[in-house]
């Protein structure tokens, strides 16, 4: 039983580990059945009734899958009562579940549980559970959205995770954001051809933009995301910084966007790719530039790369070459390998 709040993606993680083991999903909302729903409508025969189970038991009964009983505990306790068989006798009036067939639950109880219209469940009910309460984090959202919604999505949650998701308590018919309305908004940006502000034929509509987001997500978070899409074309991206040479733009920063950038550039497959020489030379530019002053981002830089697989890329970025191919003043003269060597030799 997999217990947290809403739109964090249980279902999506049932639907990952099914496809992990090669198993079919059977899905069933356990807050729209009755109790015949899952039990089954009788037959007679002479003067005796036959039970026959619905369809989707059976299959779980003949085959191995992964049965799928989603909001369990918005379910009535005549149903539950059901269930309490099927999770502790893998079976239900008699019939059997197959042995290879796995039984997951999804709830939004558990900690969070009075924020929802949900069941209680008592200790002989979770006693029949494995239970596992999820509370992924921003970073492992980014993980899993990386490639799969537009770029100005992507980055405006790396640089505000706060709106990523609201985790305080929750106003009456409020809009609040969650992971999964980000996704559904995402897609719509792309349906409606609004998914690249940064293409020099986009005509930002703001007003089209907020009004969209804030059917998603809710006000405030539908007008800072408003502000960032306006001003995206000149947000410097990791795009901008590795590709297009831009790093002097990011000067001024604070080390929280240092980081930023170098994460987006993580999940954005930069360092798992063989990068041209001019790439190398703006990330060696980069370095440079944020070596001297944020000792941590320039070594999280190097773990990153090298983590990702770019060991060949970072030898090349420390040879004495790209020092001179930069287009950064290098005034110490010394390789990057070098001043690495000096930042640890400190630093110890």
């Amino acid at each position: 039983m997999i217990r947290g709040r809403h739109g964090i993606g249980k279902s999506e993680l049932v639907y990952q580990i099914a496809a992990q083991l090669g198993l079919p999903v059977i899905e069933r909302r356990v807050s729209n059945m009755t109790e015949g729903d899952l039990l089954g409508l009788p037959s007679i025969e002479g003067k005796t009734t036959t039970w026959n189970p619905p369809d989707f038991y059976i299959d779980a009964c003949t085959k191995p899958v992964v049965l799928f009983l989603d909001e369990v505990d918005r379910g009535t306790p005549e149903v539950a009562q059901q269930i309490f068989e099927m999770t502790d006798s893998r079976k239900l009036n008699g019939y059997e579940l197959h042995e290879g067939t796995l039984i997951f639950a999804a709830v939004n109880g558990g900690e969070h549980a009075s924020n929802y219209q949900v069941r209680d469940m008592d200790p002989a009910e979770l006693d029949r559970w494995t239970t596992i309460d999820v509370e992924p984090t921003c970073e492992d959202w980014l993980t899993w959205a990386a490639g799969k919604v537009p770029s100005v999505v992507w980055e405006f949650i790396s640089h505000n995770n706060r709106h990523l998701e609201h985790k305080e308590d929750f106003e009456p018919n409020k809009k609040y954001p969650s992971r999964r309305s980000w996704v559904r908004y995402a897609n719509t940006l792309k349906a409606s051809g609004l998914d690249r502000p940064d293409s020099a034929e986009m005509e930002v509509n703001k007003p089209q933009v907020l009004h969209l987001a804030a059917s998603f997500l809710g006000f405030e978070a539908a007008v800072a995301f408003a502000d960032f899409y306006e001003n995206y074309k000149d947000v410097v991206s990791a795009e901008a910084v590795i590709v297009k040479g831009q790093w002097r733009k990011t000067e001024g920063w604070e080390m929280n966007q240092h980081i930023a950038l170098i994460e987006e550039a993580e999940q954005n497959g930069y360092f798992k790719r063989k990068l041209s020489k001019k790439e190398l030379r703006n990330l060696a530019d980069y370095w440079l530039s944020v070596h001297s002053k944020f000792s941590e981002v320039a070594m999280k830089m190097m773990f990153t790369m090298g983590s990702g697989g770019g060991d060949d890329d970072i030898q090349k970025i420390c040879d004495s070459n790209f020092v001179k191919f930069g287009s950064l003043e290098n005034k110490s003269g010394d390789t990057i390998s070098e001043l690495i060597a000096l930042m640890l030799s400190t630093k110890q």
